[in-house]
């Protein structure tokens, strides 16, 4: 009874930002062929807590894949609120043809109590959906936010979701045994209180930066 209290005065009392305002793609300037960048998912997609996609996961991401100079063209295929169910059926069809496909997802599962096996399954359906409308694409998954360190959660439900984001993450990690797809855990140091946004929930610029820095250094090194 207390957990569900909590739940509803959460969402009742979170501001509700809106999701980035502008273009969904763009290109970072460099030499060669471009590299092609989609990522795919839920509202640090839609690049809530930030102005627009250049400084949302997106943009900072595909401006950390350009260090070395090279071009990369870039596609935020993101949507507020949505699991992983709902973007294999619904945003999927949406995303270009690339040479990597970022998968950032599981706080909306963890919310609604998605099983940890439910999650790998919906993970696997969705990875199997993407590969076969844009062939053998590497992918890469984003770690499910460690929600202990969600300063707008009170305990113990923040507790309670902390323990399930934990157990989805494990889950999401099973599936690098296919080739050509990569995990990659968040650290729980990059959610200081300076990364959120106003609403405490969602990541802010500097939040994003950081995540966006990690999933660089993956995907390089």
């Amino acid at each position: 009874m207390v957990i569900l209290a909590q739940a509803l005065y959460v969402k009742r009392k979170t501001p509700r930002l809106p999701g980035a305002a502008g273009p969904t793609e763009g290109l970072v300037a460099g030499t060669g062929t471009p590299f092609r960048l989609a990522v795919l998912g839920e509202s640090t997609v839609d690049g809530v807590g930030a102005r627009d996609h250049e400084e949302a996961l997106t943009g900072c991401l595909a401006r950390e894949l350009a260090h070395d100079g090279r071009a990369v063209r870039w596609q935020a295929v993101g949507r507020t609120g949505a699991n992983a169910r709902t973007v294999r059926a619904e945003l999927v069809p949406l995303v270009r043809p690339a040479d990597l496909v970022v998968i950032a997802l599981g706080v909306n599962d963890t919310i609604e109590l998605r099983s940890a096996a439910g999650y790998r399954r919906d993970l696997l359906e969705l990875v199997v959906t993407l590969r076969r409308r844009l062939g053998p694409v590497d992918v890469l998954l984003a770690g499910v936010p460690p929600m202990s360190r969600f300063p707008a959660l009170p305990r113990p439900l923040r507790d309670v979701l902390a323990a399930r984001s934990t157990a989805l993450d494990a889950a999401a990690a099973t599936l690098t045994r296919i080739p050509g797809v990569r995990h990659l855990p968040m650290d729980p140091a990059l959610l200081d209180p300076a990364a959120f946004a106003s609403d405490n929930f969602h990541p802010g610029p500097a939040g994003y930066a950081r995540w966006a820095r990690t999933l660089a250094l993956s995907v390089i090194t």
